[in-house]
């Protein structure tokens, strides 16, 4: 509470600093700029650069609850919004409904925009909504003129930045809102890009481009930069944006898994719910490894990504007649016509010119540097280049545009071709390539680099939420930056093919926005819930959803609740409703110290209700952990509670699946409803019977309780995890 002694917290905050041993705002002569950032809205505080020294000695002042350091943080469609099912000619579409989402604003933090691509036109578009506060900041290369009706507005934030990384480097980067790496640009156009006909990857993906919410407003709050996002940044765009009015937040960034006290995204976002705007955060791109998703604050909808019924096909054809399916996105010459090359595995080649020359060169994939690995065969002057999956990636695919005829292979396919050169003194092929294919079956199927569940901060918490479009996804690209992101590219192009949960998050922020759009009064959580309980788990075949690493069926783990359905989501039936208290029970329940919660939460809260469990947060999906050997004597008792959200009187019935090993007993099992907005609980008694569990193992089982109307499904996932010997 800032003393009464002091005219505003900024005053307070400046004579707290100057009272340390030595002044930080004199560092290194910064003259002006006293603070990084000060911060009003979502958190009470401010960023500064301090010694270590400094910063123990801040964190023993009256008024100062936490002292933490800035980190860096990495930014993790002619098709996807028709295979989601939005189509403007239905009458009674969601599009429809909300309007494309013209009365909606969606706060984009990523790299800025491109103002000038078609994509962000605002013809036809209505006056910006009222509630709008925000303004259009100028800076190098980016003045107000290029806000319109579509980008209401523009920030960039760089304070954490440069003085982590020193000043921005003025041929490298733009010190505006403008784009000079391309993430931001696709992003916003995939969430509300206009329609634009004939869009292509240098002819791949041809067709007509638009985001989800077409009409949707942009709001852009430039938060990375060329080495990535800072802390003190992400959270100064979260205090601005509220500030400014958005109604959705679609933020594809993240990073190590952290507190949520200590986590500025959590942090942000939690001040963003209380304030009624929904946050959508990308789940990362370190799967198939279990344990791997980030972004995991209950108030965030974090969004895995998924598959989509199109593929950019290409095959590598063996000399001795096989044909390795593959995938790619070159468009320069091909390889001549039925002639053969030879065919190196760079494990088993020198690097020298004449190892590689004229040659087709195998290369493991590693990280993110596929297109790399082709610059470099190309610059030794080889013939094309094969990137092969390897463990744990598994099965799944991304095309890339290479500068060289090149091709992405699986894992299982990059064994058999090390196998065949590794037998043959001299193995040869050829790359063809095959262009775009539509109606791809089984899609959707869940990506391979999509990070995965559990969620080791809150194991009653399901995470990823949902997962939506983000494998080989075209959306717009700035000018002047090539499509590999390589100085040596020399292309240039206005729309570019992504792939990674970066690309995903921004369907389900565009989802929210058509939802938001019909339904102003929902609260982030309402949306959500919409999401998961129609999300379906079945892909276009009727069968299960697949995991891309292995093409088995896909776990609770992967793909959270399910694919997310959004003319489903419109008229959920019943959703489940979670306000801030609710959430700081929730963290009550999970031994977070007062302390803690006043640093997420901006108040002093009392921990008193013991009784309150963690499991009883009013989430979508319920989760319980049962220890094996006591498992038998035990049965936990879930809460939930559903608010009805159709407009017509309803009479509800529970149906229960089992997960493998327990009972589920639902009461009531009969629900009825006479108005919109009426609120009913019910009990979920979770019995353990025998299950077999090795010693030092862990085993998870599924199960679900639908609520059903005759017209409408309200599917929860119930997922019980035994433990043996932890």
């Amino acid at each position: 509470m800032k003393p009464s002694a002091f005219s505003d917290v900024e005053q307070w905050y400046k004579s707290t600093l100057r009272s340390l041993s030595s002044n930080p705002l004199a560092y290194e002569n910064k003259k002006s700029q006293d603070f990084l950032h000060v911060y009003r809205t979502v958190f009470h505080g401010f960023s500064a650069r301090l010694s270590p020294q400094q910063a123990q000695e801040l964190i023993k002042r009256p008024g100062v609850i936490s002292v933490f350091p800035d980190h860096l943080r990495q930014l993790h469609i002619t098709r996807s919004p028709q295979f989601l099912g939005l189509f403007s000619s239905n009458p009674t579409s969601l599009l429809k409904e909300s309007d494309s989402g013209s009365n909606v604003v969606v706060g984009i933090f990523d790299t800025g925009i491109c103002p000038e691509r078609r994509s962000f036109h605002d013809e036809e578009l209505g006056a910006i909504p009222s509630n709008w506060k925000g303004e259009c900041v100028e800076g190098e290369n980016f003045t107000k003129s290029h806000c319109n009706k579509k980008i209401i507005g523009a920030r960039y934030f760089t304070a954490g930045y440069e003085a982590k990384k020193g000043k921005i480097n003025s041929s490298e980067e733009i010190k505006s809102a403008r784009d000079t790496e391309g993430h931001g640009t696709h992003t916003a156009s995939t969430v509300a890009g206009r329609a634009v006909i004939n869009a292509s990857l240098f002819g791949y993906g041809k067709g007509v481009a638009r985001g989800v919410a077409p009409k949707a407003r942009i709001a852009v709050y430039k938060i990375c930069w060329k080495s990535g996002c800072m802390d003190s940044d992400i959270l100064s765009a979260f205090d601005k944006a509220v500030e400014d009015g958005v109604n959705v937040i679609s933020i594809s960034v993240g990073g190590g898994s952290q507190p949520y006290n200590q986590d500025p995204i959590a942090i942000g976002a939690f001040g963003a719910m209380e304030r009624g705007i929904f946050v959508s955060a990308s789940a990362g791109n370190e799967g198939p490894t279990k344990n791997t998703v980030t972004n995991v604050s209950p108030w965030i909808t974090t969004v895995g990504a998924s598959t989509i019924d199109r593929r950019f096909s290409a095959d590598l054809v063996l000399e001795d007649g096989r044909v390795i399916k593959g995938a790619s996105l070159y468009s320069g010459e091909p390889l001549p016509d039925k002639a053969y090359l030879p065919l190196v595995y760079a494990g088993n080649a020198s690097t020298n010119e004449k190892s590689i020359r004229g040659k087709i060169v195998v290369c493991d994939r590693g990280g993110n540097a596929r297109v790399a690995k082709g610059s470099v065969v190309k610059k030794a002057g080889g013939a094309g280049v094969v990137i092969a999956n390897v463990a744990p990636i598994g099965e799944g695919l991304i095309a890339d545009p290479h500068l060289i005829p090149g091709i992405a292979i699986t894992e299982s396919a990059g064994h058999t071709v090390r196998d065949y050169i590794s037998s043959s003194p001299n193995a040869k092929a050829t790359i063809v390539f095959r262009g775009t294919e539509l109606g791809v079956k089984p899609a959707p199927i869940v990506a391979s680099f999509s990070s995965r569940g559990p969620n080791l901060d809150s194991p009653y918490v399901l995470k990823p939420d949902i997962v939506a479009p983000g494998v080989n996804i075209l959306a717009a690209w700035p000018d002047g930056v090539p499509p590999t992101e390589l100085p040596t590219d020399t292309r240039r192009t206005e729309f570019n093919v992504a792939s990674g949960t970066s690309m995903s998050c921004p369907h389900a922020s565009g989802v929210a926005a058509l939802l938001k759009g019909v339904h102003l009064d929902w609260s982030p959580a309402m949306i959500r819930s919409a999401m998961m309980t129609t999300a379906y788990t079945q892909d276009s075949e009727g069968k299960p959803l697949l995991d891309e690493k292995s093409y088995n069926v896909s776990t609770i783990w992967d793909m959270g609740a399910g694919h997310v359905n959004p003319e489903k989501a419109v008229d959920p039936g019943l959703v489940y409703d979670i306000m801030a208290n609710d959430y700081v029970n929730f963290l009550c329940a999970s031994n977070f110290t007062r302390r803690e919660i006043r640093q997420i939460a901006r108040k002093s809260v009392s921990c008193d209700n013991k009784k309150s469990k963690p499991w009883d947060l009013n989430y979508p999906a319920i989760l319980v952990e049962f220890e094996a050997s006591e498992a038998l004597d035990l049965e936990i008792v879930v809460t939930r509670t559903v608010t009805h959200v159709s407009e017509n009187a309803a009479n509800y019935k529970a149906t229960v699946t089992n997960p493998k090993g327990v009972v589920l007993a639902v009461n009531p099992v009969k629900m009825a409803f006479t108005a919109k907005g009426e609120k009913q609980s019910y009990n979920v008694g979770i019995k353990a019977e025998k299950l077999a569990v090795t010693p030092g193992n862990i085993v998870t089982e599924v199960g679900k309780i639908t609520w059903s109307d005759g017209q409408h499904q309200v599917v929860s996932p119930v997922v019980v995890v035994w433990k043996q010997g932890f």
